[in-house]
């Protein structure tokens, strides 16, 4: 349970921090959304070694259904789009994924 924590505080840090990029690039807001958006960044980066893996790259592999989740639940929230069945039906099938790289009886 403190992996699925971990991983939606990153998903959520990341999203904010790369928002902010988006933010400044494509909404013409002012250049001081970089600074709270690279410490965003930076907490997500520290997140994910919180995480219980002795492999980095199975870690991040795992993260990436929550990213995707969490990114729907953004769009969802913050921009006001709901998701679409393709989008639901794409989430699913990659949590299934995030899972089975997390959960798998993988080699010592």
């Amino acid at each position: 349970m403190q992996a699925a924590i971990i991983y939606l505080a990153a998903a959520l840090a990341e999203i904010g921090g790369c928002f902010s990029f988006w933010a400044w690039l494509r909404m013409g807001k002012s250049p001081l959304w970089l600074v709270p958006g690279g410490a965003s960044l930076a907490l997500f980066a520290w997140l994910l070694t919180r995480v219980d893996s002795a492999e980095a790259g199975r870690a991040y592999a795992a993260y990436g259904g929550i990213y995707i989740t969490t990114s729907l639940v953004w769009l969802w929230a913050v921009e006001g789009v709901r998701p679409d069945r393709w989008d639901i039906g794409g989430t699913a099938l990659c949590l299934i994924g995030a899972c089975v790289i997390y959960f798998g009886p993988h080699r010592a």
